[in-house]
């Protein structure tokens, strides 16, 4: 392992055996003392954070930009601060920590045993809300995750994530799928962050009027299994409460090849997130390259980029 590895496992497991530990109050004033320190270092995770929302807000001035990636950042480290406190959260905390509206479309699926698969953006805490789920519903569910570099950081997130009851799969080896088929056929629940591509195999959609890819594999389990595709959008407010939306079924198209009918509901799942984008861009955790323009070619070596986000 290299000096750079040891030190961002060493960072990532201070914040887990610290951050943990401090009065939530304290946790909340740390967590935007780094926000504002980073933000106004300018780093390239700050920059693509700004350009990513001047495609959401194109009308938005510089002065305007500037305030949204600060928000922006604020609400990152409010998700890192929870995320490294959830483990020592009370059931009661984790069950009043979320309101999401609509949640039937969720509760009725899960109710007619076809499988759901939950699809959402980086938006907000959807550790969070997957704990919320584990929790409030008393239903757990499998979810994929990105073999991050050291392997002892991907480690480390796994052991998070099943500690607040999710199963998680690597994303790479290819199995990933055929598990996440049989979860679903099973009357399972499957959860994915689907708003960026990382097969570079996606599907391309319009996105805040530029051309943008978005993974396949929601679309396509939904329509190998017959489970209920739902968006999902999170947001926070001035509460210590997150807030949050199950939208509606994305339906599969009655005529058309598979690749069409992929193509279709991944663009209505696009549309979903970029609705709750729009509505609460600061809340947007894409400090990545998104939109096909601003791509370069991909690093051979895989882990988390740019101040991103697993």
């Amino acid at each position: 392992m290299s000096a750079r590895d040891r030190l961002t496992d060493a960072l990532y497991g201070l914040g887990w055996g610290t951050v943990k530990k401090l009065p939530e109050p304290v946790a909340v004033r740390l967590g935007r003392t780094i926000a504002d320190l980073a933000w106004k270092q300018r780093g390239k995770g700050v920059k693509r954070l700004e350009s990513n929302y001047a495609r959401v807000v194109p009308d938005a001035s510089p002065e305007r930009l500037a305030e949204l990636s600060r928000a922006g950042m604020r609400s990152y480290l409010r998700y890192w601060m929870e995320s490294f406190r959830l483990p020592a959260w009370s059931p009661e905390r984790i069950r009043n920590g979320f309101d999401p509206k609509d949640v039937h479309h969720l509760t009725d699926g899960l109710a007619s045993d076809q499988g759901v698969i939950l699809a959402l953006p980086h938006l907000g805490n959807w550790d969070l809300a997957g704990a919320w789920v584990t929790t409030k519903l008393e239903t757990p569910f499998t979810t994929v995750a990105e073999r991050l570099k050291p392997e002892t950081l991907y480690d480390r997130f796994v052991a998070y994530r099943e500690g607040l009851g999710m199963e998680v799969l690597p994303h790479s080896g290819g199995t990933a799928f055929g598990t996440l088929a049989r979860r679903l056929r099973d009357g399972g629940l499957v959860c994915l962050v689907s708003d960026r591509d990382l097969s570079a195999s996606g599907v391309e959609v319009d996105f805040f009027g530029a051309t943008a890819r978005m993974p396949a594999g929601p679309a396509l389990l939904a329509q190998q299994t017959g489970a209920l595709l739902l968006p999902v959008t999170l947001w926070y407010d001035d509460s210590p409460v997150m807030q949050g939306r199950v939208h509606p079924p994305i339906e599969v198209p009655e005529s058309g090849t598979r690749a069409e009918k992929t193509s279709v509901m991944t663009q209505a799942l696009a549309d979903a997130f970029a609705s709750g984008i729009a509505e609460h861009p600061e809340d947007w955790h894409m400090l990545q390259r998104l939109w096909l323009d601003d791509l370069e070619p991909r690093p051979s070596a895989t882990g988390a980029r740019d101040g991103e986000r697993p």
